[in-house]
């Protein structure tokens, strides 16, 4: 009999389940975007003996998913101060990847004068490059994260970001100059594929972080070489890979491992070990193997319920990653022709736009999932997360014709601020959605997740700052950020409601 089918004759025959039918740590996996979360529900679907065995909330109305053990140290048992801690630290180094491939922004002209080119040329040798390669580094990390986990990785990783970001600090030439930052972005992006377990709050530093280096550096370049910009930036990191050298905690806990592996050291030696990767070299045989690491990510992406809703991502987050780069050009030309320092102020819209809708979004998921566990019999199903969707696309179109009807007509700074905070509260708002889609519909490969996500979003956005600045320039921004917001919306209205039709139907039949 199949776990469907035990599950369904539990409904009925609830003394027909036993405990050891169910593997409770495990139980999430195999029903894969369909979460019991109300605990009279569970006696119901388990019966009453599994139902008994389930951990709840502290307050008892919810079902823990998934299911702590009882050891102390698996990352669910630990106190909220030290999940705090370690979240505060995972925020602060999500911001690294974007943060150093946006410094370019802010120095843009300061590199121009340097290397004796255009603004056009440093953008298009270095910025998106180094984009480009960001989007890839991520699935590199996975595969070797799901050998030896996640602590290892990350340091080696961010201690070599910071060599490369020092080598981009002093370059004698515009060559080593793109090598440096192109390799930065290829090693820094791995924050970005470690932090899915926290959601929001990381999603709010990874959305946020391009923003922050053309608001801070910008006054900065105004001012001072560009290289102070960028050595800024490496003590930055360099600060980052001190706090996870310190204090960061592997996460990976391998709870579907019959029995749960022991840590093989304790103490400081364990700690040592865990982060040089050598106990990662130990743990490694109950892990997947290369072959299963390897091709996991490629396993994923073809699957119906997640390929729809990556093209979403892309075209939602990829168009605003183009306005990063390409706002300063726009900005910079006439009839605008702001100077630094007024550019740089303009840059502070997305950062208060990706703080309100991390505001709005956790409050409109949390309500979207009460709403949806009380209609549907204290059961969350994963289709459920994207009606926030809809909300972002109407946002970012709003948001998008208002940004190149200011543009194109030389309307006031107002127009120009009100328009990109608009469509950035949208992609905040539905990058969020997205992410707690996909990880609840594949719980058990949230890396593959996370990194390929982070693709879709950097592939979507990385050539934009090609072809908008000529588009625009040719047949005016309200055509070229209008027919952006189209794109935008077609995807939605083709995937979302498919994807909340069907979603189910696509889970059982092609969940991993």
């Amino acid at each position: 009999m199949s776990l469907n089918e035990k599950l369904a004759s539990s409904s009925t025959n609830s003394s027909a389940t036993d405990v050891s039918e169910i593997d409770l740590l495990s139980f999430h996996e195999k029903r894969a975007g369909r979460l019991i979360i109300d605990p009279a529900e569970a006696k119901i679907e388990l019966g009453e003996r599994v139902a008994s065995k389930l951990k709840l909330s502290k307050d008892g109305t919810k079902v823990l998913w998934p299911q702590p053990t009882d050891d102390p140290e698996d990352p669910q048992n630990w106190s909220d101060r030290r999940k705090a801690f370690q979240l505060i630290i995972i925020i602060l180094t999500s911001i690294v990847p974007d943060m150093n491939s946006a410094i370019g922004i802010a120095a843009i002209f300061g590199l121009a004068e340097q290397y004796d080119t255009t603004p056009g040329v440093i953008n298009n040798l270095t910025s998106n490059w180094s984009i480009f390669l960001t989007a890839w580094g991520g699935l590199f990390a996975v595969m070797l994260m799901r050998r030896y986990g996640r602590l290892p990785v990350l340091f080696w990783s961010q201690v070599a970001a910071v060599a490369f970001m020092a080598g981009a600090t002093f370059a004698p030439t515009l060559k080593v100059f793109a090598a440096m930052r192109c390799l930065t972005g290829f090693f820094g992006t791995v924050p970005q594929v470690t932090g899915l377990y926290i959601l929001n709050f990381w999603t709010m530093g990874l959305v946020i972080s391009p923003f922050l280096a053309p608001f801070a550096f910008g006054f900065l370049c105004a001012r001072a070489s560009w290289r102070w910009a960028y050595g800024i930036g490496t003590l930055y990191d360099l600060i980052v890979v001190i706090l996870i050298f310190c204090f960061l905690e592997e996460t990976m806990y391998d709870r579907t491992v019959k029995p749960i592996p022991q840590r093989p050291t304790t103490g400081l030696r364990y700690r040592a070990e865990t982060l040089i990767g050598i106990t990662g070299v130990k743990m490694a045989k109950y892990r997947a193997s290369w072959t299963d690491a390897i091709t996991s990510p490629f396993n994923v992406i073809w699957r119906p319920q997640i390929i729809g809703i990556l093209l979403f991502e892309t075209v939602l987050f990829g168009f605003g990653i183009g306005v990063i780069v390409t706002m300063v050009v726009f900005l910079s030309a006439p009839p605008f022709s702001f100077n630094q320092d007024q550019i740089a102020g303009i840059y502070a819209t997305p950062i208060v736009s990706v703080i309100m809708g991390e505001l709005i979004g956790r409050y409109l998921n949390d309500w979207i999932m009460n709403i949806s566990i009380r209609r549907n019999n204290g059961v969350f199903e994963a289709q459920n997360r994207l009606w926030a969707c809809y909300l972002s696309a109407l946002l970012q179109m709003t948001g998008f014709l208002t940004l190149g009807a200011a543009l194109q007509h030389h309307l006031s700074v107002g127009a120009i601020i009100m328009g990109w905070g608009i469509a950035e509260v949208g992609i905040m708002i539905g990058t969020v959605s997205v992410y707690a889609y996909c990880n609840d519909c594949f719980p058990k490969h949230q890396g593959e997740i996370s990194a390929l996500l982070t693709l879709a979003r950097i592939l979507g956005g990385f050539s934009v700052a090609y072809f908008q600045i000529p588009w625009a320039t040719k047949n005016g921004a309200l055509q070229t950020f209008g027919v952006e917001a189209a794109i935008v919306m077609s995807v939605f209205i083709l995937v979302v409601p498919f994807l909340q039709i069907k979603g189910a139907s696509l889970r059982a039949r092609y969940s991993i």
